[in-house]
């Protein structure tokens, strides 16, 4: 074989290489997407298990606030529903309603001396309190994660592989506006 031969089959090793390197780099990040997910799946659980115990502890003492466990009660079924389906975009939705409702039930029980003095309460209160705040972190995570994804399988030469091997974008898990505003404590009290 020429030394020719030995270069053009080099470089053509070389590309091999370099788009084996490339779909590898998208396949994991498919997958990071995928267990950036499944981290905020498994939180979103835990907090929808604690959620009835809330509202139990709440029921003995807020018996004229129905409406506002309702709102919660409703809200997690919004939230489960949206996690069952898969979509991220419904769970964003689902997850800013619930996130309101449970504003608006930790406001009134600051009313309520005798809820806020219960101990289960207390300790659901903080349980979900620190898996909201693990929720933050994980969807700060996912989204950075995703973000990752939807560019590389939009720049060149990656675009090349990702479109020829399906490689899909992700949604990112987004909060409505509702979500960002403060609560208006005192039209909870009129």
């Amino acid at each position: 074989m020429s030394t020719e031969n030995w270069v053009i089959l080099g470089v053509a090793i070389a590309i091999v290489l370099y788009f084996i390197t490339l779909y590898n780099g998208l396949v994991s990040l498919k997958h990071n997407v995928t267990k950036a997910w499944a981290n905020i799946d498994v939180l979103l659980k835990q907090r929808h298990d604690e959620l009835p115990k809330l509202v139990a502890a709440c029921k003995e003492v807020m018996k004229f606030e129905q409406d506002t466990l309702e709102k919660v009660i409703r809200a997690r079924s919004g939230v489960a529903t949206a996690r069952q389906s898969g979509n991220v975009k419904a769970v964003g939705r689902a997850e800013t309603t619930l996130r309101a409702g449970l504003g608006n039930l930790f406001a009134l029980a600051e009313s309520y001396p005798e809820l806020k003095s219960n101990e289960s309460f207390q300790q659901l209160q903080s349980r979900i309190s620190s898996l909201e705040n693990t929720i933050a972190d994980r969807r700060e995570l996912y989204n950075e994660t995703v973000n990752n994804n939807n560019v590389r399988i939009e720049q060149f030469p990656d675009v090349l592989i990702a479109s020829r091997f399906n490689f899909k974008a992700a949604d990112l898990l987004e909060f409505e506006e509702a979500e960002l505003k403060d609560v208006n404590i005192s039209k909870l009290f009129n």
